[in-house]
């Protein structure tokens, strides 16, 4: 008897969107040189593609990871052809077509964002895939969303019950028509040092530690030079804990782990600029009862601000008294083999390229139970 020959399964193509217009683009190239290295190249077909700081598509015929002098290893960017998204409504596929050569498109089974801040992590892109009925690795638009707005993630993390640190919300509005009273108000309701920062950036984008009184003005005109509406904190004299949540319906969290930052606070250039800007302790030395009682927080916050399949929940701890908040939820973290988040998985059981595979998985499992659901 001839045993038939089993076919090879084919390749699962995944697109790999980097770059973007935001104020993280460079740390976007960091974690995409990384996520292209690690992909199971005997599963997937990679096809990588590259938005530039004006929101234009390029899709990378031969995709480079080169080095750059600030952020290491980083997947280049060449500016070849115009690429356009569109979908044929061919077995839900994402066709990224050529605008210069209409013969020539690029098919994809999934996308693979790893693009950072704005227009990318804040629900935009992730409603125009869902719009094309593509799968798509991370949280889906209500959660990047909410998850990418301080002000409205703090709102629902207070009334979930879980700490936060005091804070006031300004729009740029407000602040050419009444500087004078919100300084008042800031000094007078929130104790020094102060933070402000951004709404709606990460990787520390636009934040200034305050002092002195007579800093916040000039901080808060840094400030919104990257948004509209930014916000002020409390500082708090606090340990920096982080924890990785994973999971769509069921969600699980890591292992702790600890930033100890050797500049004054995280900012941008302690995280990506130094390469002696910080440390990592994984697992965080904390009382067991403690830990896990930040790690049940990370969870419910995660559902709280209706997150699915990853976030890296970012809590302080109060040297003093030991009191947590959560400080924010970043839906697509630094995804560098050296960032935080894949650190905690690895040390909690799952590594890197194992951690990408469940992602995907998790990516097509959310795809299905959204495609059953009745539309007429």
């Amino acid at each position: 008897m001839q045993l038939k020959k089993s076919r090879p399964k084919s390749k699962l193509k995944i697109g790999v969107l980097y770059g973007g217009r935001s104020g993280e683009h460079d740390v976007s190239l960091c974690s995409a040189a990384s996520v292209v290295t690690a992909l199971n190249k005997s599963k997937y077909d990679i096809v990588a593609v590259g938005i530039d700081r004006d929101g234009r598509w390029y899709v990378q015929n031969q995709p480079e990871i080169i080095t750059d002098k600030a952020f290491g290893k980083i997947l280049s960017l060449k500016k070849q052809g115009l690429w356009l998204v569109n979908h044929f409504e061919q077995q839900n596929k994402l066709h990224i077509y050529n605008l210069e050569n209409r013969k020539q498109d690029v098919v994809v089974d999934l996308i693979f964002p790893v693009l950072h801040g704005t227009y990318g992590e804040d629900g935009t892109l992730q409603g125009l895939l869902e719009l094309a009925m593509v799968p798509y690795v991370g949280v889906d638009v209500a959660g990047s969303a909410v998850g990418m707005d301080k002000d409205i993630a703090k709102r629902l993390l207070k009334e979930a019950g879980i700490p936060v640190v005091p804070w006031m919300t300004i729009s740029q509005h407000q602040w050419r028509k009444q500087s004078k009273k919100i300084l008042r108000d800031a000094l007078a309701g929130l104790e020094l040092p102060l933070f402000v920062k951004p709404l709606c950036t990460g990787s520390s984008v636009g934040i200034k530690k305050v002092k002195v009184k007579k800093e916040l003005a000039d901080a808060m005109d840094y400030a919104f030079q990257f948004d509209t509406r930014i916000m002020i904190e409390t500082g708090v004299d606090c340990r920096e804990i982080e924890c990785a949540v994973l999971g769509n319906d069921c969600p699980q969290a890591s292992v702790l782990g600890e930033i100890l930052p050797q500049h004054e606070f995280y900012s941008y250039e302690a995280k990506y600029l130094d390469p002696e800007g910080a440390r990592m302790n994984i697992p965080a030395k904390i009382p067991a009862k403690l830990a896990a009682a930040i790690r049940k927080s990370a969870v419910t916050g995660f559902q709280a601000l209706n997150c699915n399949a990853m976030a890296r929940v970012d809590f302080f701890l109060d040297k003093k008294t030991n009191q947590f908040y959560l400080n924010e939820i970043n839906t697509l973290p630094g995804f560098t083999s050296i960032s935080m988040y894949p650190k905690l998985w690895e040390a909690t059981g799952i590594k890197y390229r194992g951690l990408l595979d469940r992602l995907i998985t998790l990516a097509f499992e959310r795809h299905r139970a959204k495609s059953a659901i009745k539309t007429d």
